[in-house]
């Protein structure tokens, strides 16, 4: 593990303190009857008005859809159920992604969603109430939703016997956070799922956004435009001045649709965001050049760490934060002076705090889960990088479930790029373990040496992606 990653790994090990602490301090309040409770915070979040767009999906032949708008936990949200007329009395519920900061919200139906009527499996989802990554609204919603199923279906099924949940991208920060023994206590809608399939998901809710702050505050240092103070409010109008430092083509099309990096301080950030984002492996540096995920990474930069108005406070720090480039057991000369003159951040600790009678504005993915849980990650994710994966695995083995996660590494350099029969190899293996109790078979995402092997992630990667060398021949 490089120095980089310490910070995370620490944070695992504290969590438990940290909450003995709050327990201990609100304790302490109320035998003394001193203090009182802190005064109710108000976000940008909540003062944003969205507007729930009636889907217009149209049904599958041997199905019933049901589409319309429903209470959600700011407001109302579209939502969309589907159940097929030999229904096995499972409902799947499916957690979209990221849809931006715009007014109106919209739902999308599952990728698989043939596979899964095809099966007899029903499916819901939601719009959420909300848009920006506003995951407390889409946990809520989405399990509210879940609930409302007879009634939303004009009480022509039954109350499902199972609930499944399933999700990609901040989806699958969704579905992991789900299943989650805070979420699981806290939710004001709760939902006991069997099972969860995060899909290219943010298992580690504090890593992605402190990964988007290292990455564009690094490349702001190596090209010369470093800040000096944070925010960097400047960071946007600097941009192409810092892209041209480091790259030497950053066009973007059709039929060419990578970037370079030039072979200085450009290779310098290349292997500093390979350490960053979870080691040497196959596909990183073709994800490191995909121009829509750079693009996407760089248009964080200079935000103030409140994640765009979801939360109030800072949420971005890297004090004790080591840069590396090489490879070596010690930092290099070069090294020292590059993280001696970068600027240091503290987050503040009770950005995302625990709030009384509902669930964290970013909800957590501790590890701490009672049923099983498989992931998919694509190993050149340079959006939501596959160190994802190695920590929420850390997480799970503190907290003696490690048993209970299968995690797959697939081949491809884009963002839950992943082929239709990937998801359903993943959802089929994952409902027979639900079922027999039998784990199936997953990928090692902690053993550098395993990471690193050229053929890592043929396992269950189905179908070549360009660019990506071809898997060899199964022996």
């Amino acid at each position: 593990m490089t120095a980089a990653a310490t910070p995370f790994r620490a944070r695992l090990r504290a969590r438990p303190a940290r909450a003995l602490g709050l327990i201990a301090c609100a304790l302490a309040l109320a035998s003394c009857g001193r203090g009182a409770p802190p005064a109710a915070e108000t976000r940008p979040q909540d003062a944003r008005a969205f507007k729930a767009v009636t889907p217009t999906l149209a049904p599958v032949p041997g199905a019933a859809l049901y589409q319309g708008v429903y209470a959600g936990l700011q407001g109302e949200a579209a939502y969309q159920i589907e159940v097929p007329d030999n229904w096995n009395g499972t409902l799947v519920m499916y957690a979209h992604g990221y849809a931006g900061t715009g007014e109106n919200l919209t739902v999308a139906p599952p990728p698989i969603r043939a596979a899964l009527l095809a099966q007899g499996y029903a499916w819901g989802a939601s719009s959420y109430s909300a848009n920006y990554y506003d995951v407390q609204a889409g946990v809520e919603d989405t399990n509210a939703l879940a609930l409302a199923f007879e009634r939303l279906t004009a009480n022509k099924h039954a109350k499902p016997t199972k609930y499944l949940i399933m999700g990609v991208s901040m989806g699958g920060h969704i579905a992991g956070a789900a299943v989650e023994k805070e979420t699981q206590a806290n939710a004001r809608s709760k939902v006991t799922y069997a099972a969860a399939l995060p899909l290219c998901g943010v298992m580690d809710e504090e890593y992605e956004f402190q990964w988007l702050g290292d990455y564009t505050t690094v490349a702001a240092q190596l090209a010369g435009l470093g800040a000096r103070s944070y925010p960097q409010a400047d960071y946007q109008e600097l941009l192409p001045a810092i892209k041209a430092a480091l790259f030497t083509d950053t066009t973007t099309s059709q039929t060419d649709p990578l970037w370079q990096e030039n072979s200085g301080n450009g290779a310098v950030l290349r292997e500093i965001a390979r350490q960053l984002t979870g080691g040497d492996r196959p596909v990183f540096e073709l994800g490191f050049r995909v121009g829509g995920l750079q693009s996407a990474v760089f248009s964080t930069g200079g935000s103030d760490g409140t994640v765009n108005g979801i939360l109030t406070k800072n949420f971005y720090g890297n004090v004790g934060r080591t840069y590396r480039w090489t490879a070596g057991a010690t930092p290099t000369a070069a090294e020292v002076a590059f993280n001696a003159a970068i600027l240091r951040v503290a987050a503040d600790p009770q950005a995302n705090r625990a709030r009384a009678g509902g669930l964290r504005w970013i909800p957590r993915v501790n590890g701490e889960f009672s049923v099983p849980v498989l992931t998919l990650h694509t190993l050149g994710d340079f959006y939501v990088p596959f160190r994802h994966q190695q920590l929420y695995r850390q997480a799970a083995q503190a907290n003696g479930n490690d048993a209970r996660l299968v995690q797959r590494a697939i081949r491809a350099p884009g963002h839950c790029d992943f082929t239709p029969a990937e998801i359903v190899e993943g959802f089929n293996d994952l409902v027979a373990w639900e079922k027999t109790g039998v784990k199936p078979a997953g990928d090692d995402v902690l053993t550098p040496g395993a990471v690193a092997d050229p053929a890592y992630g043929c396992r269950f990667t189905r179908g070549v992606r360009p660019g990506v060398a071809a898997c060899p021949p199964a022996s």
